[in-house]
């Protein structure tokens, strides 16, 4: 059991720094095959792999996280930049109004990444990184993260079961 748990929270830590790989098909295929594992600990080890994995994206959107080189944009000298072209411009403009309304309203950066921890909408990524821009606490953003990825993991790793319950 410990080994298959160890598996789950490398899988949801990887899922979390690749988004590619999703951690609920594992979850689902887990429970399927293991079905000795409680949905409790299942949980427990995607909600820790998920935002330790998470925290690395938070951390780099507060600044706190410096990026190796060859993932930082080179500056240009004002020179040689181009102007943006409106598509781009419309939409730094809108990522900048959204960084402005997170600073002046936390506590609503606090709700809907509680939500999104939960629901999955808007995406749990995208509300990382929002959390880290509006300067969200670590320890808010840690137990926000937590509690609503445990809630949804061990939802999804109980509802086989539950599903098979109804069905007999």
């Amino acid at each position: 059991m410990f080994g298959w748990l160890c598996l789950t929270f490398g899988v949801a830590f990887g899922s979390a720094m690749l988004p590619l790989i999703s951690i609920e098909v594992f979850v689902l295929g887990l429970v399927t095959q293991q079905p000795g594992i409680s949905w409790w600990w299942i949980g427990l080890a995607v909600a820790l792999g998920q935002v330790l994995g998470k925290m690395f994206y938070f951390l780099a959107a507060r600044g706190k996280l410096h990026l190796p080189a060859f993932l930082k944009r080179k500056e240009k000298p004002a020179r040689e930049r181009k102007a943006l072209s409106p598509w781009r411009q419309k939409w730094k403009d809108r990522l900048e109004w959204v960084r402005v309304r997170c600073h002046r309203h936390p506590h609503w950066m606090f709700g809907t990444h509680a939500v999104s921890s939960v629901v999955g909408l808007p995406p749990f990524m995208f509300t990382t990184v929002l959390a880290g821009l509006a300067g969200m606490s670590s320890s808010v953003f840690v137990t926000t993260s937590v509690l609503g990825r445990f809630a949804r993991f061990s939802f999804l790793a109980a509802s086989p079961a539950v599903m098979a319950g109804w069905w007999h």
